[in-house]
């Protein structure tokens, strides 16, 4: 998802950030009239208050809600405690720092999270506004919320399509990156699906709305998004926790601070100046944002480049990952099976034996017999026989009569007849070539030999070949077809480990087994009948989701794109995050051992403790981000 425009407005037009400048004029002022020019308080202290109360009104009253609502004591709080404690002390300078240091940085922190955080909704103003519905052979202009299921709306050259539909008529290329991240356009013709917030491309299509535009596909997107954002990881769980106990442990501490007078004599001012530094010193506030900016920014890069990632704890799964399991078909191969031989066994015509087949195989929908009726095409079979008593059954093949023959297509094992002479012997090097082998009965007799085979994708080695680069322990190929086959296929695309004749509930072992012996491990697939082995990996990836409810709903992270091209991009975003979280905790940890100290025994005075803080909130927050630059700069890199 790689066009969308909308993101968060400009700095300068944010409420919070206006109001803390202003409050930062008036501290300046104040600084000016108090310091350098020795007025007398009546003019300086105003100019304070002022800046206090443009500056701190919008993030006090945030922790003041926090702690009524919710009965938590944030950071906000600790902050006000020190400004309202520097003010108490007649500090007055150093609780308009304290309070437009710290407006200033919440004010850029939010901003800079609302960014990360608005990327994906911009996809919403990719869909148009109106839609040309065609009512009575007449074109109608509708507000694009009206749509409704089965109304037919024509899509001009470079028009943005309103909502998911079939086309009807009409040829056209189609811009799907906003929603795959694949820059290259898709060929739509009668019978293609497109979707919400694609762009047509030089063709007028006519299509026939599949959903209302309140439910299609780009608003699904949007809203998972939405619901991934609201996943927490472990590591930013873990960072809620801890700052939950410190928070008011610190607020505790300082209390403690003001309270020794009481009991030993000591001056008030001098425990009071301690307890407002510690109060500043020990706020952790590039601690509590050292993870959630980075998990922002990451499921929203993501969600650009057509990956969606179900949530915080997923995108951590994708740092972890240390071996990747492969189902093939359609995953590693185009999933469209081609007929690559076809040999009839006696005297009989072959064209008549494909009209036959084509007979049985044309009342079937598994791939296979989709692609002998192709197949039968190319041979010049133009009328196909009719057929009755067709049956289908798992492991049996299929079968019918045509006439009076009952022909029976299946895999070469499950025929307990006899055959010819020399027969069965010529498949043994089908499988070696990647060929899955099917035999033809006719009347109980062997009647011709038949082979497919599933391409490999023409990516697919590229993309294995750049995980391997990335340092993954394993790649696995799991299939459920013969093992020759999927070793043949493991070869092709440069895997050197291959499963073979494994059934969905063999494929969980075998990703159980990889777990044990690897650590976490990915399963990618179609998202449908590799749920199994999906769920039970530890990160579930599911490729072509663009369309498709089942692989949306069963994986934690979705392909949108028909293709394993972006999966690299997945791991790196995750590895990424990952990354800057580590950075983040360790930076922020020693931030807070060197801070506490040094203002603790006078090394560094109260505003000094504040623009240390305030800095390192601010770079915190900025490192957070540098997982949306890095995959940029990735997809700017990657080859058209």
């Amino acid at each position: 998802m790689t066009t969308a425009t909308t993101s968060a407005e400009p700095l300068w037009k944010s409420a919070a950030f206006r109001a803390a400048a202003i409050g930062g004029a008036l501290f300046g002022a104040g600084a000016v009239c108090e310091s350098a020019l020795g007025l007398p308080r009546v003019v300086w202290l105003p100019l304070y208050l002022g800046a206090i109360v443009l500056a701190g009104y919008h993030w006090i009253a945030h922790g003041v809600r926090k702690l009524l609502r919710d009965r938590v004591v944030g950071i906000d709080l600790l902050m006000a405690a020190a400004a309202a404690g520097a003010a108490a002390l007649d500090l007055w300078n150093e609780s308009a720092a304290i309070v437009f240091l710290f407006g200033l940085a919440e004010s850029i922190e939010e901003w800079t999270y609302e960014r990360a955080q608005r990327s994906v909704e911009g996809l919403l103003d990719l869909a148009p506004r109106f839609a040309s519905v065609v009512r009575d052979g007449d074109e109608v202009q509708i507000p694009v919320d009206q749509l409704r299921r089965g109304d037919v709306f024509r899509i001009r050259a470079g028009a943005s399509i309103a909502t998911d539909g079939v086309v009807e008529s009409g040829t056209s290329g189609v811009d799907e990156s906003a929603l795959t991240g694949e820059s290259i356009p898709v060929a739509k013709e009668p019978g293609s699906q497109v979707f919400a917030g694609t762009t047509n491309g030089t063709g007028v299509l006519t299509v026939r709305a599949t959903a209302a535009s309140g439910e299609s596909t780009l608003q699904q997107l949007v809203k998972l998004v939405e619901l991934a954002r609201r996943d927490r990881g472990r590591s930013q769980l873990l960072v809620e926790r801890f700052t939950k106990i410190y928070t008011p442990f610190v607020l505790a501490l300082a209390l403690a601070f003001l309270a020794i007078p009481l009991f030993s004599g000591a001056a008030w001012s001098t425990w009071g100046r301690l307890a407002v530094v510690l109060l500043v010193a020990a706020a952790p506030c590039a601690l509590a944002m050292s993870t959630p900016v980075a998990f922002a920014a990451g499921i929203s890069i993501a969600g650009k480049h057509g990956i969606l990632i179900k949530g915080g704890r997923h995108l951590e799964m994708l740092g972890r990952i240390r071996s990747i399991a492969f189902d093939k078909t359609g995953t590693l191969t185009r999933g469209r099976p081609e007929v690559v031989r076809f040999e009839v066994l006696g005297s009989r015509d072959e064209r008549e034996t494909v009209a036959m087949v084509a007979a049985v195989e044309q009342l079937s929908s598994h791939p296979l017999a989709s692609a002998f009726v192709r197949f039968a095409a190319t041979k010049g079979v133009v009328e196909i026989p009719s057929a009755s008593d067709h049956s289908s059954v798992l492991g049996a093949g299929v079968s019918a009569k045509v006439g009076n023959v009952a022909v029976q297509v299946t895999e070469p094992d499950a025929f307990p007849g006899k055959w010819p002479v020399g027969a069965k012997e010529s498949l043994v090097g089908w499988a070696d070539e990647g060929i899955t082998p099917a035999v033809v009965i006719a009347d109980d007799v062997v009647l011709a030999l038949l082979g497919f085979r599933d391409e490999p994708r023409a990516e697919a080695r590229t993309s294995i070949a750049t995980l391997k680069q990335m340092g993954f322990a394993r790649l696995v190929v799991l299939s459920g077809d013969r093992m020759q086959v999927a070793r043949h296929v493991s070869r092709e695309v440069g895997i050197t480990e291959g499963r073979g004749g494994l059934s969905p509930e063999g494929k969980v072992r075998a990703i159980r087994d990889l777990a044990s012996t690897n650590g976490p491990v990915a399963m990618v697939g179609d998202g449908i009948n590799d749920a199994p082995a999906l769920a039970a990996s530890d990160l579930g990836i599911a490729m072509g989701a663009l369309g498709s409810n089942a692989a949306l709903e069963s994986a934690d992270v979705a392909l949108m794109a028909d293709t394993i091209e972006h999966l690299d991009e997945a791991f790196r975003i995750g590895r990424s995050v990952q990354r800057v979280v580590r950075q983040n905790v360790v930076f922020s940890i020693v931030v807070l051992g060197a801070l506490i100290p040094s203002a603790l025994f006078g090394i560094l005075s109260i505003t000094q403790v504040v623009i240390i803080h305030e800095a390192a909130e601010l770079l915190a927050v900025l490192n957070g981000l540098r997982p949306l630059r890095a995959a940029r700069l990735h997809a700017r890199d990657r080859p058209l």
